[in-house]
C-alpha cells in the first residue's frame, strides 16, 4: 500500500480547503522568513562597513546621524568641522590611524567622497582596473558605481553639489575615472573616491589650481566633514571620546554603540511582526486541525474498508498524520520560497543601494522554520490520528457508506 499516493489523494479530494491550509501555514513562514533576511543582512552590512572603524568625530549634532552619514552614506552629515582642529585630533597621541572625509556632491545619486589614502587600507580596497587616484581631479569609483553608471577608465563626468541632486552641476570641473575598485561588498561599492582637494576646488572656481590644495598658511579657511578613527589602545575608548565631546566644538560618536541603538529601535517592529507571524502559524495549525478532524467523520467507511484488506491501525495512524506533515511542510516550503522572492522585489525597488537586499541569501535559522512546519504538522495531526484506533470496523460497515 502506498501510504504516501493515499494521502495525496485524500489531501486532493478537498482541494480548496488543503490550498487554503497551505497558504496560512505559508504565509506566516513568509513573514519569518522576510524578517531573518532582512535582519541578517542589514545587520552583516552594518558590521562590514564599520568593522575596522572605532570612532567617527564630526560637527555637534545627532551621533547616529554623524555615524549614518560618515560610515553607511545614507543620512546628511551634521555639518563640517575645522581642518585645523581635526589635524590637530588626528595627531593626537590615542589615535593610531585617522582618515579624513570630505562629503557634499554626488555624480547620479552616488557619493563623491574626498579623503587620502589612509581610506584604502582601512577598507582593505583593491583594484578591478585602472589605478588609485594621486591628483586632484582623479577618481576612483565602486565596482557598483561602474556598473550602473556605465563608467570605465579613462571617462570624465561632472560632480553635483549635493548629496543626491544632480541639478547644480560643477561645469567648470570635470572627474577623470583613474580606477574601478573590485567588488567588495560593503558601501565602497557605491562611493566615488578621490582627494580632498578635488572637493575644495570644486566649490572653490574662482581660485587658481594651486590655491585648491591644502596647504599650512590656508589650513585655517578649510572644512572637512568628519574623520574615521582607529584607537591606538583600548585605554583610548573611554577617554578620548569624552575629551573631544567636553573639550572641542566636535562630537565624537562611536559606530558600535549607534548601530546597536539603532538596532534596539527596529527590533520592537521585528519582534512585533515576529508575533503576528506566530499567531498566523497557530492559527494554521487549528485550521489543519479541523479540517482532518472533520474529514475523519467521512473517511470511517474507507478507513474500516483498508482494515479489512490488511492495513493495520498503526499504518492509518500514520496516514493521517501524514496528511498534516504533507500540508504544513508544503506551506512551509512554499513560504521560504515567497520570502526570498519578496526580499528579492524589495531589493530590486531599493532606493538606497547601499544596504540592498537580495533573495539569492539563505541563513540557518530558515532550515528551523522548516522544522516549525513538521511540529505544527505532527500537533494538528495527532488527534485526528488517534482517531483511527477507535474506528469500530463491524458497526461502521454494517451501515450505509
Amino acid at each position: 500500500m502506498n501510504i504516501l499516493k493515499l494521502s495525496t489523494k485524500n489531501l486532493l479530494r478537498n482541494k480548496l480547503t488543503t490550498f487554503l491550509n497551505i497558504i496560512l501555514v505559508a504565509f506566516g513562514i513568509a513573514i519569518l522568513s522576510i524578517l531573518f533576511l532582512a535582519s541578517t543582512q542589514i545587520g552583516n552590512k552594518l558590521e562590514q562597513n564599520a568593522k575596522d572603524i572605532d570612532l567617527v568625530v564630526g560637527a555637534k549634532g545627532s551621533p547616529l546621524q554623524l555615524i549614518l552619514s560618515s560610515i553607511y552614506h545614507i543620512d546628511f552629515p551634521t555639518g563640517n568641522i575645522p581642518l585645523k582642529d581635526a589635524t590637530e585630533l588626528m595627531q593626537n597621541p590615542m589615535v593610531k590611524k585617522a582618515v579624513p572625509l570630505a562629503l557634499g556632491d554626488n555624480y547620479q545619486g552616488y557619493r563623491i567622497v574626498g579623503t587620502d589614502s589612509g581610506f584604502v587600507g582601512l577598507y582593505g580596497l583593491k583594484l578591478s582596473a585602472g589605478k588609485f587616484w594621486s591628483k586632484d581631479l582623479e577618481a576612483t569609483i565602486g565596482s557598483t558605481v561602474a556598473a550602473e553608471a556605465k563608467l570605465k577608465v579613462g571617462d570624465k563626468f561632472f560632480g553635483a553639489h549635493g548629496l543626491s541632486d544632480a541639478s547644480d552641476e560643477h561645469k567648470h570641473h570635470a572627474y577623470t575615472v583613474t580606477g574601478i575598485l573590485q567588488v567588495q561588498g560593503n558601501v565602497t561599492d557605491n562611493l566615488i573616491l578621490t582627494n580632498i582637494g578635488s572637493v575644495y576646488k570644486m566649490h572653490e572656481p574662482d581660485h587658481d589650481e594651486h590655491e585648491a590644495h591644502v596647504e599650512e598658511n590656508e589650513i585655517d579657511n578649510k572644512e572637512i566633514t568628519a574623520i574615521l578613527i582607529q584607537y591606538r589602545s583600548p585605554m583610548s575608548v573611554v577617554i578620548f571620546p569624552r575629551m573631544v565631546n567636553q573639550s572641542t566644538n566636535m562630537q565624537a560618536a562611536s559606530p558600535a554603540m549607534e548601530s546597536a541603538r539603532l538596532f534596539s529601535l527596529i527590533g520592537v517592529g521585528i519582534e512585533t511582526l515576529k508575533w503576528f507571524a506566530v499567531l498566523i502559524m497557530a492559527i494554521s495549525a487549528m485550521s489543519v486541525f479541523i479540517s482532518l478532524y472533520n474529514s475523519m467523520k467521512e473517511k470511517k467507511y474507507d478507513l474500516a474498508i483498508m482494515r479489512c484488506l490488511g492495513a493495520s491501525k498503526f499504518k492509518l495512524f500514520f496516514l493521517v498524520m501524514l496528511e498534516g506533515l504533507l500540508i504544513t511542510v508544503s506551506g512551509a516550503i512554499f513560504g521560504l520560497i515567497i520570502g526570498h522572492l519578496a526580499i528579492q522585489i524589495i531589493g530590486i525597488y531599493q532606493e538606497s543601494s547601499q544596504a540592498r537586499l537580495t533573495g539569492f541569501y539563505f541563513v540557518n535559522d530558515e532550515f528551523y522554520l522548516i522544522i516549525v512546519g513538521l511540529i505544527i504538522g505532527i500537533i494538528a495531526s495527532i488527534i485526528p490520528a488517534l482517531q483511527t484506533y477507535r474506528v469500530d470496523i463491524a458497526r461502521t460497515l454494517s451501515k450505509d457508506k
